[in-house]
């Protein structure tokens, strides 16, 4: 596919990305509550697999072309066409949200910013770890869902599955971390977030929910390469 396919592919699969999740989640999470946000987020991730997955892969999250680009399987030219299609797609879809929301006369509040500890202050059903242990939950599932992701689109992987094996790992890492995060695993739908939120603590933690997703896909770009190499 040409460079341009592949970066509108990656905006507007990342741009209903956080429509789907993050609209999920501030629109209507009052209603579908933790279960249906997690299960917004990854049948978002099942739609574009199928939708665009032929184009550019379906990534829609930096930290997943990070891992593939460590696994040996983009370019370094792709890998950062990637992060700026997904980023921009993010704060596209992020705007549009925070425009309804403003339509409607209604606060932004923290809208679906990523955040720890004092940060869900006062929220309902949230745990208010340290930052150690929000850096650790977000490496260790964005581990897995690199993991996951590799393995599932590998050429020895059964076809036509990948999409769903995917789509249901991130539902599944979303039931285990929004009481705790938010769930980020996933930098642009993070920056998207944060650049809205009015949460006064959504800037400044930011840095985590770029920099532990993106550590936990490079070693599980590196493992993966080391258990799973390509030609055997």
């Amino acid at each position: 596919m040409k460079t341009g396919q592949k970066f509108t592919a990656e905006l507007i699969g990342t741009f209903l990305l956080v429509l789907g999740g993050c609209g999920t989640a501030v629109l209507a999470g009052h209603a579908v509550g933790f279960l249906g946000v997690a299960i917004a987020f990854g049948l978002t991730v099942v739609a574009m697999a199928y939708g665009i997955g032929h184009i550019s892969g379906a990534h829609l999250n930096p930290a997943v072309s990070v891992g593939v680009f460590v696994a040996g399987r983009m370019t370094a030219k792709d890998l950062i066409l990637y992060i700026v299609a997904q980023i921009i797609g993010g704060v596209i879809a992020a705007g549009v949200l925070a425009f309804i929301l403003k339509s409607g006369n209604l606060s932004l509040g923290t809208f679906a910013a990523n955040g720890y500890g004092e940060f869900f202050e006062g929220a309902a059903n949230y745990l208010q770890v340290n930052t150690a242990g929000a850096f650790l939950i977000e490496f260790i599932l964005t581990f897995i869902f690199l993991i996951v992701i590799l393995g599932s689109t590998d050429s020895h992987a059964p076809k036509g599955f990948a999409g769903l094996a995917i789509g249901l790992t991130l539902a599944l890492i979303h039931l285990i971390s929004i009481p705790v995060t938010n769930t980020s695993v996933n930098p642009a739908r993070s920056i998207s977030q944060a650049i809205f939120s009015e949460n006064a603590l959504a800037l400044p933690q930011l840095w985590l929910f770029i920099v532990a997703p993106v550590a936990g896909a490079i070693v599980a770009g590196i493992v993966y390469k080391l258990i799973a190499p390509e030609k055997r």
